[in-house]
């Protein structure tokens, strides 16, 4: 499956990435994730349909601000950078939505 973007009201949710244009390292770096390969795991892993994660980003800035994650069992995580609970509060609603409505998926949290 190729990455979906979802509109979570004052964010907006996309793949992560780490390109010539927007590189998301440093902000997972502040999430406590120091895995330079991180990235490229979780587009692989849409790919391979394994697992979905977004980072949920500021509009006008798009820095990522949390991540959501979702297996295609349906169980839902995050986690957010320092003060960011609300975009990540936001965002799991969103997907949550998406899960149960586009995917058919009966959604856990973990």
């Amino acid at each position: 499956m190729e990455p979906i973007e979802i509109n979570a009201g004052s964010w907006y949710l996309r793949a992560l990435r780490a390109d010539e244009r927007v590189d998301d390292r440093p902000a997972l770096r502040d999430g406590g994730i120091e895995d330079p390969g991180y990235v490229t795991a979780r587009t692989q892993q849409w790919a391979t349909e394994e697992h979905y994660s977004w980072a949920v980003c500021e509009p006008t800035t798009g820095e990522l601000l949390a991540e959501v994650g979702l297996s295609p069992e349906g169980t839902l995580s995050g986690w957010a950078r320092p003060g960011q609970d609300t975009a990540l509060t936001a965002a799991t609603a969103a997907v949550r939505g998406f899960a149960q409505g586009a995917l058919g998926l009966a959604v856990t949290e973990r």
